[in-house]
């Protein structure tokens, strides 16, 4: 394979892993934008999205399976937020955080406990693992384009839901001015345990859509939130249309980190663009100081 084909192989690899870190960036997003909460426990629902499929899957066609994936596992985000989140109301940032971090372990655990350790995956939802799609010299698996679509898709409904619907600007609302979105008779628990759900959903689509390509694991949680969590900083806190480009921006520093660096340090370049934002842009590369972002999308 010649330079420029070995450079398109690393950006669509790049392009497919930023995919997948955007998703989980939005969802750390839209629970951070209504609740100001870190939730730590964002990887842990892509997780339990892929085992969850992947155990419905026996019993139920893939498309049935998929849905009741991302269901049981929204369900799942709206039962912690009621019970372990709504009754917090003064604690601080660091508290919470800690909570997200022990949950993260208990679902880990628990999932450890449910599907043991072996490594499990859906079928591919389309072609097989050694079918593949050429572009321009370089190959791409039929599911990145499931992975690449869903995306798209979430990103487009997202937009659509924030800026349109009713529900959609409540959150806004309670994310930009909590009292004044009481005052106005917005339900702000509600829209609390919505973000939690949503947050869940998206979490559940990705760990499905993934799981052909990455496989499913009970550990495989925890390094896709410290992904997301790094790509939701670089791209602006608060923002969950910047979490894409942040998201994109941290797969293709990994990707080509590959080249140039061993295995081992194949988490560094993520890590490394992070510290340089947070340094020189602390709000992120496309957020704004002090919120304004949120309240603007």
């Amino acid at each position: 394979m010649d330079a420029g084909n070995l450079t398109l192989q690393y950006l669509l690899s790049g392009i497919t892993k930023g995919s997948i870190y955007a998703v989980v960036a939005i969802g750390f997003n839209l629970i951070y934008s209504a609740t100001g909460v870190l939730n730590f426990a964002q990887g842990e629902f892509v997780m339990l999205g892929g085992m969850v499929a992947v155990t419905l899957a026996h019993f139920v066609p893939l498309p049935v399976a998929v849905a009741g994936a991302v269901v049981i596992v929204a369900l799942v985000g709206c039962l912690l937020e009621v019970l372990f989140f709504r009754k917090l109301r003064h604690h601080s940032v660091l508290h919470l955080i800690i909570i997200t971090i022990g949950l993260s372990i208990v679902i880990q655990e628990a999932a450890l406990h449910i599907w043991d350790e072996k490594v499990r995956s859906l079928p591919y939802f389309t072609g097989n693992e050694i079918s593949s799609i050429k572009l321009f010299g370089a190959a791409i698996s039929p599911q990145v384009i499931w992975v690449l679509a869903t995306v798209a898709v979430t990103v487009a409904a997202l937009h659509v839901f924030l800026k349109f619907t009713l529900p959609g600007r409540a959150m806004r609302a309670c994310s930009s001015n909590p009292e004044a979105a009481m005052l106005a008779g917005i339900n702000i628990p509600n829209m609390r345990t919505l973000s939690f759900g949503l947050s869940a959903a998206l979490g559940a689509l990705a760990g499905c859509v993934i799981s052909p390509i990455t496989m499913t694991h009970y550990e495989s949680g925890a390094p896709l939130a410290i992904k997301g969590f790094a790509a939701a900083i670089v791209g602006g806190l608060g923002n969950p249309m910047a979490a894409v480009l942040g998201g994109l921006l941290v797969g293709v520093l990994e990707a080509f980190s590959v080249s140039r660096l061993p295995a081992a340090y194949n988490d560094v370049s993520a890590f490394a663009i992070l510290l340089l934002v947070l340094f020189v842009r602390p709000h992120g590369l496309f957020g704004r100081p002090g919120g304004e972002a949120v309240r603007e999308h």
